[in-house]
């Protein structure tokens, strides 16, 4: 098979958009902790940034696993971000642009652990119906 003609269903295509849109996230969220203006101490706003970090050494490695069970986290901070589109207004612009790199995050692991789980054999087996 050519490169032109891979299906959009292959892994790689979904790793690709998986590893840009956290890395996207990671640097998004960065900078809009750097740069709000929140009654919350600083270090508490780090501190909320630290579940963001363990997931990566797996979803840059391309594994699978991590990148199954890393959508809770992308969910969490998917709620975070929405909650704080509709609480700060003067921040939209940053928690839309967050927002759509964690939906993007959350699609392309869910998919790559699905279509890179089917290329190596992995997955539930299906009980005999006899």
């Amino acid at each position: 098979m050519s490169k032109s003609s891979q299906p959009l269903a292959s892994s790689k295509h979904w790793l690709r958009l998986a590893q840009g849109s956290y890395l996207s996230a990671l640097a998004l969220l960065l900078i809009w902790t750097a740069t709000a203006a929140r009654d919350t101490s600083s270090w508490f706003q780090w501190l909320l940034l630290l579940p963001l970090l363990l997931p990566a050494v797996g979803l840059l490695q391309g594994k699978p696993y991590t990148h199954a069970w890393s959508g809770f986290i992308a969910a969490l901070y998917l709620l975070s971000s929405a909650t704080a589109w509709w609480v700060y207004p003067d921040e939209r612009v940053i928690a839309s642009a967050t927002i759509l790199c964690l939906l993007a995050w959350l699609l392309g692991s869910t998919y790559f652990a699905r279509y890179r789980g089917r290329e190596l054999g992995l997955g539930l087996k299906r009980p005999d119906s006899t």
